[in-house]
């Protein structure tokens, strides 16, 4: 087992001095600005937390209230609203209103196709 995970260190640093100036120029030439990714890595902080992910779950399903999830999830409704602030600050769920109650869903099909890619990666 020692053997192993020498070579596992080995494999995760590079012993050679040389640049491949070509590789690094390509991938200069698309990275996003620094700015975007400040953004996705908040993108990916908001996910970071269990409950939100699990009311991302529910409105994958569907559209919900916060009733319904505060009931579905087995949290109170003001938790529920919390976490739905967060989420819609950052873009992932959008509302509607219907006299008092108010209505979730995810924001749009882009992040129904992140949310079930990440969740298909985990299953795999």
């Amino acid at each position: 087992m020692t053997d192993r995970l020498h070579t596992h260190d080995r494999a995760q640093g590079c012993e050679c001095e040389l640049v491949h100036s070509d590789v690094v120029a390509a991938a200069r030439q698309v990275q996003p600005a620094d700015d975007e990714l400040y953004d996705l890595a908040d993108f990916f902080k908001v996910l970071g937390d269990s409950t939100r992910v699990r009311i991302m779950w529910a409105l994958d399903a569907g559209e919900m209230c916060v009733c319904d999830l505060a009931e579905l999830l087995g949290m109170t409704k003001s938790a529920v609203s919390h976490q739905l602030g967060s989420l819609r600050h950052s873009n992932l769920v959008k509302f509607r209103r219907d006299g008092k109650q108010v209505f979730y869903t995810l924001a749009d099909e882009h992040v129904r196709r992140i949310f079930e890619m990440a969740l298909e990666h985990i299953r795999e």
